[in-house]
């Protein structure tokens, strides 16, 4: 290994000696697509330039292999810098910009338009690009897992993506794809909720993600916590180029370039060797997953673009019933209870969009037009015995699609941003579901099949003004929402959602920034489209609501551009209304928690009130002589009332306080080094009840314990800490990239405390014992179950 790296090495320099990179790409105005001639563009600590000619087009040769930040310029305009540019032997790195137009008369106002400060979301906008998604220690290339070194975002120390914002739910978030929603960005995900194991977004393909945490715009609907907005690279206009990526539980092929003059692509297939890495270390379960992704983009003349996009998965979980030759007594038991709990699931799903882009002088109309679809099943037999129909517990089957429509104008003139819009969806519910085990102990079995058809519709209206020389920016917007899933949905100005934000700039690069706003999001379809053996839609019986979110937000930002630093500190305040509450236990859906099945399918009121509210503060270094970070602390509290107990109590994303730390240098060589260490306080969560547990008619009939309701939430866990590396080295050659990385997760192997399994006593056949005292029940017991080891991780990457 070591002579096969010399000689690379050597190869490597030589190669070096004899070419050199190129760094080409369009300079156009957004606001008409029209091209900016004649701007000056830099690679920052460099004598590297070049100026666009009178097509927008520029080129800089000659650039030595390596990571640059480039900036863009012209008079009259807002200067652009796109941080970490990698430039290679292989290919010309494509980098367009557009440049806004500023109306600024002072000169000492720089911002660096990099860290996502745009007129609709002045504040609550943080912003990742393809480098540091890519290099994240930890994060093993997944974007869900990278967006966990962000303030106000809270993870999980189990293996899932669960995206927890600012105390709300893993489902009050919305993921846009160039403007096309797609919901579903895990594999396994949680049906009516989100997360996952695996994302399934190559980052590859990504060029850059913001997270939109508050202040939303008015153009987007139907989330509480956050809008993530993905924005795919455009496909090589050269020639074709492929990228290779080999790791430790996965193989991808990515491949790009030009379909004609006007039409480009971008495509990526994945397919998973997740099982064999899960069985080496004895996981009771084998999850198989594979994935897609296509993009291509027209540019039918200079005034009009369509982007189409496509995203799949498909995803299969099965159980691994072998038993490791050094498993303890603990790790069998706790091994014996996921077996029995776990079901078998197949589950497959996609997103399909156009988006048409129309400009003109003074602006441009958008229209998008999408498709989704979740397909997901779960099997689960007693003791895992599929032999007989008489051991299914439970057999579901669903189906969500939706179709949807979305127009916005944009209009940029005299100084005004206005913005106008509608948007319809017609969407698919199938259910089959039979199930022995949810109602155990009632004598009651579910038996139900189903479709259900919903409408839902909007608009909206909004527009910002920068006033005094571009001190003070204000926006405002409205939008109403209406959906035919329950008769006070139905009419939209039940749902008004008006919001406003301010930023104003105290000093050069330094803002102070508030919002207030209303915001809906309807329950899911597990809620919405649940029914009864006699085939009534309950919940619309119940007049399920929209669920409802009042937001305050304020805060204060600090520019560094000469040394690409920011920094940030906002406080805020959730107000949630109308949430669904568990009509069979009497407790809030956000109190559920998150983990593979389905949450929401069964019979609700929307009765719940919630809080969440706290501080959180950012420290954000892009590169810089070599070096680059970021420190987020979060304080937070998130609660929520139910039905059968008095006030608050602490919602299952209550983690109080949060700590991330990453942090990164590159060496020469083109070796760099990488570290990630967090923290999360413990979230509560509710006890088993033993009692009931223990009865035997319930324990053959669920095959795992009852949760006692009576104490929601009423324990809590011990705080959690990992740390992260990353080790990469890479190559350059004339007509090939090569890229080795190591990633370790968890370095100093921390077990972190998760709630006691509640498990039965059996005999050395295996055999539950029955309880002497009492021959109704089993003998139950409980066992450590503690989460975490060490998780090395060696991938290699090849771009030619």
């Amino acid at each position: 290994m070591r002579s096969f790296l010399l000689v690379l090495s050597l190869f490597s320099i030589s190669t070096i000696a004899l070419s050199q990179g190129i760094i080409r790409g369009k300079i156009t105005n957004p606001v008409n697509n029209e091209p900016v001639a004649f701007a000056n563009v830099l690679v920052l600590n460099t004598e590297l330039g070049a100026i666009s000619d009178e097509n927008g087009l520029y080129e800089i040769s000659n650039v030595p292999p390596g990571l640059y930040n480039v900036r863009a310029s012209f008079v009259g305009f807002k200067t652009k810098t796109q941080f970490e540019i990698q430039v290679t032997l292989a290919r010309p790195v494509q980098l367009d910009f557009d440049l806004a137009e500023d109306a600024s008369e002072l000169s000492e106002v720089v911002v660096s338009s990099e860290f996502s400060r745009s007129e609709e979301t002045p504040l609550s906008v943080r912003r990742l690009n393809s480098n540091e998604i890519e290099r994240y220690p930890g994060g093993n290339r997944d974007i869900s897992r990278v967006i966990q070194s962000l303030p106000g975002v809270a993870s999980t120390p189990s293996f899932r993506n669960d995206i927890l914002i600012r105390g709300g739910a893993p489902n009050e978030n919305k993921f846009f794809v160039d403007e096309i929603e797609v919901p579903v960005i895990n594999h396994f995900a949680t049906q009516g909720s989100s997360g996952g194991p695996v994302g399934i977004l190559n980052v590859n393909l990504i060029k850059n993600v913001d997270l939109i945490a508050g202040g939303f715009p008015a153009n987007r609907m139907n989330a509480l916590s956050s809008f993530f907005e993905f924005q795919l690279k455009e496909g090589r206009r050269d020639k074709m180029a492929t990228q290779l990526t080999v790791g430790a539980s996965e193989l991808t092929l990515s491949n790009e370039g030009p379909l004609g003059e006007k039409t480009t692509y971008l495509l990526s297939a994945r397919r998973s060797y997740l099982q064999g890495l899960f069985k080496l270390i004895g996981l009771p379960f084998l999850p198989t997953f594979n994935d897609f992704q296509l993009k291509t983009t027209t540019k039918i003349n200079d005034k009009t673009e369509l982007t189409f996009i496509g995203v799949g998965a498909i995803d299969k979980f099965v159980l691994n019933e072998d038993i490791p030759d050094d498993e303890t007594e603990e790790e069998r038991e706790n091994r014996l209870y996921l077996l029995n709990v776990l079901p078998v699931q197949n589950q497959w799903n996609y997103a399909t969009g156009v988006r048409l882009k129309r400009f003109r002088e003074n602006g441009f109309w958008t229209f998008v037009l999408s498709r989704n679809m979740l397909n997901n099943q779960s099997v689960k037999y007693a003791g895992n015995d599929n032999s007989s129909e008489d051991n299914l517990l439970y057999n579901y089957l669903s189906q969500e699609s939706e179709n949807k429509f979305r127009a916005e104008n944009s209009i940029f003139k005299n100084g005004y941003t206005f913005k106008y819009g509608v948007n319809y969806e017609y969407s698919r519910y199938y259910i089959n579901n039979f199930d022995r085990a949810t109602l155990a102990g009632s004598g009651q079995v579910i038996s139900v099949e189903s479709t259900s058809n919903y409408n839902t519709y909007g608009g909206f209206l909004s527009a910002s003004k920068n006033l005094y020389d571009e001190r003070l920016l204000i926006t405002g917007g409205i939008r109403v929402d209406g959906a035919d899933f329950g008769e006070t949905a139905q009419n939209p100005l039940n749902q008004v959602s008006p919001r406003i934000s301010f930023s104003y700039q105290l000093k050069p690069n330094l803002f102070a920034t508030a919002n207030a706003g209303i915001y809906y999001q309807k329950p899911s379809y597990t809620v919405l489209g649940y029914q009864d053996n006699d085939g009534q839609l309950v919940n619309q019986l119940n007049d399920v609501l929209f669920i409802r979110n009042s937001k305050l937000i304020g805060g204060i930002e600090w520019l560094v551009p000469e040394k690409n630093r920011r920094f940030t500190a906002e406080v805020f305040y959730k107000k949630y209304s109308n949430y669904p509450s568990s009509l069979r236990n009497g407790i809030s859906l956000a109190n559920l928690g998150a983990d593979f099945g389905v949450i929401g399918n069964e019979p609700v009121e929307s009765n719940s009130e919630g809080r969440a509210y706290g501080l959180e503060m950012l420290a954000q270094q892009r590169l810089f002589n070599n070096f680059y970070g970021i420190a987020a602390l979060t304080l937070v509290r998130s609660e929520f009332t139910n039905p059968n107990t008095d006030g608050y109590v602490p919602s299952s994303w209550d983690n109080r306080f949060i700590v991330s730390l990453t942090a990164g240098k590159r060496f020469g060589k083109n070796w760099e080094i990488g570290a990630r260490w967090r923290f999360l306080g413990g979230t509560p969560y509710t006890p088993y009840d033993y009692d009931e547990s223990s009865l035997i008619s319930n324990w053959d009939l669920r095959n795992q314990p009852i949760l006692d309701y009576s104490q929601i939430n009423a324990i809590r866990l011990n705080g959690f800490h990992q740390l992260d590396l990353r080790l990469d080295k890479k190559y350059y050659f004339n007509k090939w990239n090569l890229n080795w990385y190591v990633d370790i997760q968890n370095v100093y192997n921390f077990k972190a405390e998760q709630p006691p399994l509640l498990v039965p006593t059996r005999d050395a056949e295996g055999n539950i014992l029955v309880d002497p005292a009492d021959p109704s029940r089993y003998q139950l017991k409980f066992i450590n179950n503690p989460a975490g080891t060490v998780l090395p991780t060696v991938g290699l990457i090849v771009e030619f």
